[in-house]
């Protein structure tokens, strides 16, 4: 699943493309509202968490989510597509011959008010005015047995964090992801917030996704070496979505001095 990072670099490259034109054609053919009309404004494109949001110069605005198969792709007119024609969700083409396609998206809905498609998102770690005590206010309201890899995924308590954050910050922090966020102090839930923000903003230019040294800690190294204590790297799934998190039971023990 595509994780905040990843969706706001998606979001900035349809805003290039996109933001300021004119709409020739819009192609959403299984939407039940009808899209916006040619000649169109495409007024903005943003990032929400791991929702993207087009809005359009008639009031509507189209809301996609990835999930674990959605794509945006951007082409030129008469262009071959990378993926089959078949996949397409939806097809914005602007007069300028710019190609914008949604393939295999799970979430593909036209709204008059986009607040409605996110109102219920926790602050985007992804933005840099992020409200980072309002996430530590509402991880407070999850039941105190939740495990702290499953809260961290959460997206009404804070948005953008997937399996690669989740497991990477808690690598960071030192933290147990499988500790129950009742055992947490507020500063030590402040701490995390701050590192999952502090690595997706850093994510947000490049595509090989940095995190510990030249790459990353624990994500996708299960039976490799730890590179702070040289503990096997595990994995295990976790929570109702059996979602995969990584860990070194070496030294994520709880907050300590590097």
């Amino acid at each position: 699943m595509p994780e905040g990072d990843t969706i706001f670099r998606s979001a900035r490259t349809l805003r290039q493309a996109l933001a300021g034109k004119q709409l020739r054609r819009f192609d959403a053919t299984r939407l039940v509202n009808r899209g916006p009309k040619p000649g169109t404004d495409i007024l903005d494109v943003e990032a929400r968490g791991k929702h993207l949001l087009i809005h359009f110069g008639d009031g509507t605005v189209l809301h996609t989510h990835m999930r674990m198969t959605g794509s945006w792709h951007v082409y030129r007119a008469g262009e071959p597509w990378r993926k089959p024609a078949g996949y397409a969700r939806v097809v914005i083409e602007t007069e300028d011959d710019v190609v914008a396609v949604c393939f295999s998206a799970p979430v593909v809905e036209l709204r008059r008010d986009a607040d409605a498609s996110v109102a219920h998102l926790g602050p985007d770690l992804c933005r840099p005015d992020v409200d980072l005590g309002e996430a530590v206010r509402r991880f407070r309201a999850l039941p105190p047995s939740t495990e702290l890899g499953v809260a961290l995924l959460d997206q009404t308590v804070a948005s953008g964090i997937g399996n690669v954050y989740k497991s990477e910050t808690c690598f960071v922090c030192h933290e147990d992801p499988f500790t129950p966020i009742g055992d947490l102090s507020d500063e030590r839930v402040a701490t995390l917030y701050a590192n999952a923000a502090r690595l997706l903003q850093a994510n947000l230019e490049g595509f090989d996704r940095v995190t510990v040294g030249r790459g990353l800690g624990v994500y996708g190294r299960q039976g490799k070496r730890c590179p702070r204590c040289g503990t096997t790297i595990r994995m295990r799934h976790q929570g109702e979505q059996a979602r995969s998190t990584y860990w070194c039971p070496g030294c994520q023990t709880g907050p300590k001095a590097d």
